[in-house]
């Protein structure tokens, strides 16, 4: 059983930046594709960004690319999600999953946190 654990939301203003927080446990961190997925109010939850269990390999939303940036300290079991220039279309709620493989497929994922919220104010 693998445990997730998101950190780091919170309320911002537009151009601001968040890092989100992700502390795994539960089996060996490495070996799991971490990603991340937002899910707005009354929008399907979507792709943001995913990293590979040595952190060689990214994938990212392709809208996000260039704001965005993941990043995984497996000494701490810990997956991050650098946000930079938020504007009011990141505000959801921010999911972290692990997976055995690297995808943009929510299905894909086996485990799931409980999700932090990020609002951003315009």
């Amino acid at each position: 059983q693998v445990q997730l654990v998101e950190s780091g939301g919170g309320l911002v203003q537009a151009g601001d930046s968040l890092r989100l927080s992700c502390a795994a446990s539960g089996r060996t961190f490495s070996g799991d594709v971490m990603g991340w997925f937002r899910q707005a109010s009354g929008k399907e939850r979507e792709f943001v960004s995913a990293i590979s269990g040595g952190g060689s390999s990214n994938r990212y939303a392709g809208s996000l690319k260039g704001r965005f940036t993941i990043s995984r300290d497996n000494a701490k079991n810990t997956v991050y999600l650098q946000m930079n220039s938020l504007n009011f279309d990141d505000t959801a709620v921010y999911y972290c999953a692990a997976a055995k493989s690297l995808s943009t497929i929510a299905t894909m994922y086996d485990y799931w946190g409980q999700g932090t919220q990020v609002t951003v104010s315009s």
